[in-house]
């Protein structure tokens, strides 16, 4: 059995990853199914999204607490599985972690997964940030210089000079191209041997 195609969205908090998804699994023809970062979250019992337990969870949005880190390694170890069973993967992801590029790298650069920047201004993503209800303001700047700290990429759109649409094309014609992804692939020729604390040295 062939394994499952994985795309990996990774920006920040509120730069449009989520109207991507939807975007993205309407564009292509095949199924694909959304186990990103917001779907484990919101498994999570309710009083784990105010804090102070939402502390232990996304910590300050740099840094995750005990929860959260087993919620990503839950997450990787999902979406590595459903790949194994033939099921294509769209995973919304916010890369704040040395040991998540790791976790990534590590289990998916042998998969046909594609790694893609959704970038964004900062200017646009504060704004935004006001404009939403349910964000807590400052999440974006905080995450902004760290998400997409190695800024390796198969793909990369702007959310906020192309509509979710326009950039879900950007994505599907680069998976349709029939040239296999490289992005996760260099980066574990880059950071062979590394330990995960050398990753935010170098970023």
């Amino acid at each position: 059995m062939n394994p499952g195609t994985i795309i990996i969205l990774n920006g920040t908090s509120s730069s449009g990853k989520t109207s991507i998804v939807k975007a993205l699994q309407d564009a292509f023809d095949e199924p694909y199914l959304e186990a990103g970062l917001d779907k484990f979250i919101w498994m999570l019992p309710e009083r784990y999204l105010d804090r102070p337990l939402w502390d232990d969870v996304l910590g300050l949005a740099t840094q995750a607490g005990r929860t959260g880190r087993q919620l990503v390694a839950g997450m990787h170890q999902a979406i590595q599985a459903l790949s194994q069973a033939g099921i294509n993967v769209i995973a919304d992801h916010v890369l704040v972690e040395a040991s998540w590029w790791l976790d990534c790298v590590q289990r998916f650069s042998d998969r046909p997964a594609y790694l893609v920047g959704v970038r964004c201004p900062l200017h646009v993503l504060e704004q935004r940030e006001k404009e939403r209800r349910n964000r807590t303001l400052g999440q974006a700047r905080a995450q902004y210089e760290a998400v997409h700290g190695l800024g390796i990429y198969d793909v990369e759109v702007d959310t906020s000079r192309s509509t979710p649409e326009e950039c879900a094309l950007q994505i599907k014609t680069r998976v349709n191209a029939g040239v296999s992804p490289s992005a996760l692939k260099n980066l574990k020729q880059q950071i062979a041997g590394f330990q995960p604390h050398a990753v935010h040295a170098g970023r």
